[in-house]
């Protein structure tokens, strides 16, 4: 996933520093999402994740960041399919995310 030219982040900052502060932002939002499995799940996927993306899939994660939380669990888990506007790599990488199972 690569930066397009036409960028669109805070025109005030140097543009590694303004995908820094997004990447900040929705890490924030992964984790409070409302419900502890939903910020366990997808808080851990974004600790996980965030710091490879690109400004596409920042932005990718960042529109995913403005649906339910069941409607994501249901494509997570494969109930659902996942509709044509969140069919992209992040997606992808969500549903394939597992959490570590702790060691007893």
């Amino acid at each position: 996933m690569s930066v397009p030219a036409n960028s669109n982040t805070d025109p005030a900052l140097p543009p590694h520093e303004a995908l820094d502060a997004l990447r900040r932002k929705l890490g924030f939002r992964a984790w409070h999402r409302g419900t502890r499995e939903a910020d366990f799940l997808i808080g851990s996927f974004a600790d996980r994740h965030l710091k490879e993306f690109d400004e596409v899939g920042l932005r990718a994660f960042e529109r995913l960041m403005k649906e339910n939380d069941p409607d994501i669990y249901e494509w997570m888990t494969g109930r659902t399919p996942v509709p044509p506007e969140h069919d992209n790599p992040v997606t992808v990488l969500l549903r394939q995310f597992r959490l570590p199972m702790a060691s007893s």
